[in-house]
């Protein structure tokens, strides 16, 4: 066989060991070894490939940013300021139609903003969030899909781990990935919240009645002084981590080291979490940590089998040839994101695909740190999809109510999904609302 062959196998290989429930690194690393060596006919070489990828991943600098962020995340959640962020905004839609989903969409985009997580939004607003919006009578189906669909904000809005592992793969600045993603994420969170109106004059059988279409009387929402306190501590923290990176006077280890210092302030300050919850938080940082080293470690022999396969730039000659422009290997690229989205996780979506496709795109004159906001957004649009549907999983495996299933989960995410689909379109049809900021 030839290398491309030998390579396009391999890739063929790991995605098939991936979706029969393989894990996702041992797939990466354990296939790429073997095809190496079958390329080269040299377990010696494949061994000192594995050692090189194991050393450069251990020794990039960037990669301190994924603990430091991933631990101050863990710290705001501890520290309790999502359910500081939620009773404001709940106040401030309390008379809007569809205002709890409203306040739940701008809450998560808040929490998003220093979590970098759509799991830990998931988790943290469906315990917060769903149980009200049942209260007031809105469908299950529109509670979960809220909670589900403004979850992926974390991916995007900075600081974000999948915008990090991005920057890792294709070189490029982590903090220029960071400002590009600041007006996605803003224009994805408004565009749900209009969704959310617009259902709610519309399609007011999805969302169900709260007690206002009812014609009945509500209570104001309690908002006390810790929820405000809370909140300004979360804008606070959200400034000094973009604005030094904005400015130039921190880098993004920097940022990240700063911005977890005053999260383990502000929990100890607002009692919290106590030692006990500290070593909890750096234990849970370790295991995520590790299993992303772990992932770009199996990447890095992956990315390296594939050079010496030529897979990639066999792959461009063959788009070359026959003569497709920019829009149609956008929606190729598009198309096969959102379908990866729907077996894998976004960062194996980002570790397999974008080394496939650098070598079609950089030709083009694209700009990779646009080309990483349409990756991301693209591959996240597959955790609101079976079969996989990473945030669903997490929403339905949090909910204590057995009447909701993981179909009611898909149902009512669904419509946040296409809405997803529309604001990458528009991104990819205007770059400058990523990269206008750079």
């Amino acid at each position: 066989m030839s290398p491309f062959e030998i390579g396009s196998i391999s890739v063929a290989a790991i995605v098939t060991l991936i979706y029969l429930g393989v894990y996702i690194p041992v797939a990466l690393g354990l296939v790429s070894f073997v095809a190496v060596w079958v390329l080269r006919d040299n377990p010696a070489l494949a061994f000192n490939l594995l050692k090189s990828a194991v050393g450069d991943s251990v020794r990039e600098y960037t990669f301190a940013t994924i603990p430091l962020f991933t631990i101050m995340g863990l710290l705001v959640a501890r520290a309790g300021l999502g359910t500081d962020v939620y009773a404001v905004m709940n106040r401030a839609f309390v008379r809007v139609r569809g205002g709890l989903g409203a306040a739940t969409v701008g809450a998560n985009a808040v929490f998003a903003a220093v979590t970098g997580s759509s799991i830990a939004s998931a988790s943290v607003f469906t315990k917060i969030a769903v149980p009200e919006m049942l209260k007031l009578g809105y469908t299950p189906r529109f509670a979960v899909g809220v909670v589900a669909g403004s979850s992926v904000l974390g991916m995007i809005i900075p600081p974000s781990a999948m915008l990090i592992i991005y920057a890792l793969v294709t070189e490029q600045s982590v903090g220029d990935m960071f400002l590009a993603g600041i007006i996605p994420g803003i224009l994805l969170a408004f565009a749900y919240i209009l969704t959310i109106l617009f259902m709610g004059y519309v399609t007011p059988g999805f969302m169900g009645g709260n007690a206002i279409e009812s014609g009945q009387n509500i209570p104001t929402p309690e908002v006390t002084s810790g929820n405000i306190i809370g909140c300004f501590c979360i804008v606070g923290l959200i400034g000094v981590v973009l604005s030094g990176i904005y400015t130039g006077k921190l880098t993004p280890i920097e940022s990240g080291a700063a911005g977890a210092a005053i999260a383990l302030i502000i929990a100890f300050v607002r009692r919290r979490i106590g030692l006990a919850g500290f070593w909890s938080s750096l234990l849970e940082t370790g295991h995520i940590t590790a299993a992303i080293l772990f992932l770009i470690t199996a990447a890095s022999l992956y990315q390296r089998m594939l050079g010496m396969a030529a897979v990639p730039n066999a792959m461009a000659d063959m788009l070359n040839s026959y003569a497709l422009g920019f829009a149609a290997i956008m929606a190729i690229y598009v198309l096969l994101m959102i379908f990866l989205g729907t077996i894998l996780d976004t960062a194996s979506i980002i570790l397999i695909v974008v080394p496939l496709f650098l070598p079609i795109v950089e030709p083009m004159g694209i700009d990779l740190v646009w080309f990483g906001i349409v990756t991301v957004i693209g591959a996240e649009i597959g955790l609101l999809t079976p079969p996989l549907g990473i945030s669903c999983f997490v929403i339905k495996s949090t909910l204590d109510d057995p009447n909701i299933t993981l179909k009611d989960v898909f149902m009512g995410a669904l419509p946040f999904a296409f809405v997803m689909l529309l604001v990458l379109i528009l991104i990819i049809r205007f770059p400058v609302l990523s990269i206008g900021l750079l």
